[in-house]
């Protein structure tokens, strides 16, 4: 039974004192704390609380990824400007950023 606050508190803990509470510095922390999370979820260990808050951090996390890689598509767009000041806008392929053509 104390186990099971713990959780909690070690999840909620780790938040406060992680600074986990504001958003990443980058894109790369975002994601390595949202794998992290998963992997406590995916654990089993944790209590429901502790669960609930893992995963309520977790939808933050996804969100603030999300805002990320729209901000990196926008700033993409905006440096495909021609030198005569028009826009050609070429859709990123995914493919093409591994090395594939």
């Amino acid at each position: 039974m104390v186990e099971k606050d713990a959780s909690v508190g070690d999840v909620a803990q780790s938040d406060e004192t992680d600074g986990q509470d504001a958003a990443p510095e980058d894109f790369a922390a975002t994601l390595a704390r949202l794998e992290s999370l998963v992997a406590q979820l995916e654990s089993g260990e944790l209590s429901l609380e502790a669960s609930l808050v893992a995963f309520e951090r977790g939808v933050h996390l996804t969100r603030d990824a999300q805002q990320r890689l729209e901000n990196a598509e926008l700033r993409v767009k905006a440096l495909l400007e021609q030198p005569d000041g028009s826009f050609h806008e070429v859709p990123f392929d995914a493919g093409e950023a591994d090395g594939e053509r």
